[in-house]
């Protein structure tokens, strides 16, 4: 549990305060790595499949004696892990298979949320399906259509796999992944231990920048405040506190 973590570095950090390894004064510096996710990084077309998959799984379990709505094609479409070495390779074919998901996803989207539906549908684990209905496609002229890629939502906002809804896309610098942040704060003088006193965990779109006044705050309530710090958010523009 974090909070268990918390306790055992806000344990250790104590210690090292009372041996007067961690003192008053003296340097810190912070800076953020990646953390990839527990997932299968998917492209757009794997996306939008791979969650009506999930949904459609999802919806078997909650009515296993087959209510629910079905259509021609389903099972040869979503019945194995959608994968895109399987997937049209041409433009417009990916494009009209792209769509032929769409109006999949929209069918079952109307049918879990129509009056008739199974108790509890309207309010099962269909919301991942929603939001990257939303984010993927659009309405143009009465017809869901694939969104093209500049008219996506940014990467805060984007759902980029069903399977770890938390996940965002992230690139710091000439490196990219799926997944969140981890921001370390360790202390850096010459005659000391160097030793962690702070770790945040983020999303991977969040700005290195932004996170420097919060975590002065929270080194602040541990009584870890060094008199000076040095922030490497980027490397080559440090900044001394």
């Amino acid at each position: 549990m974090p909070g268990r973590r918390h306790r055992l570095l806000d344990g250790l950090l104590g210690e090292c305060q009372t041996r007067g390894w961690l003192k008053r004064g003296g340097r810190q510096r912070t800076d953020a790595t990646r953390v990839l996710g527990a997932l299968r990084q998917l492209n757009r077309l794997e996306c939008v499949a791979e969650t009506l998959r999930q949904a459609l799984n999802a919806l078997a379990t909650m009515a296993p004696s087959g209510c629910g709505p079905r259509s021609p094609g389903w099972f040869d479409r979503y019945g194995a892990r959608v994968e895109d070495a399987r997937l049209p390779t041409s433009p417009d074919a990916r494009q009209r298979y792209a769509e032929v998901i769409g109006a999949d996803g929209r069918h079952l989207l109307t049918a879990i949320t129509a009056p008739e539906a199974p108790a509890g549908l309207r309010e099962s684990r269909q919301s991942n399906l929603r939001r990257v209905w939303v984010h993927q496609y659009e309405w143009v002229d009465g017809h869901l259509r694939w969104r093209d890629p500049k008219n996506s939502p940014p990467p805060a906002q984007r759902l980029d796999t069903p399977y770890e809804p938390e996940a965002r896309y992230g690139t710091k610098r000439t490196t990219s992944w799926v997944g969140y942040k981890v921001h370390l704060t360790e202390s850096c003088d010459e005659d000391s231990p160097h030793l962690v006193t702070h770790v945040e965990t983020t999303t991977a779109t969040t700005s290195d920048v932004s996170r420097v006044t919060p975590i002065h705050d929270a080194l602040a309530r541990h009584d870890r405040l060094r008199d000076s710090t040095w922030w490497t958010l980027p490397t080559s523009a440090r900044t001394h506190w």
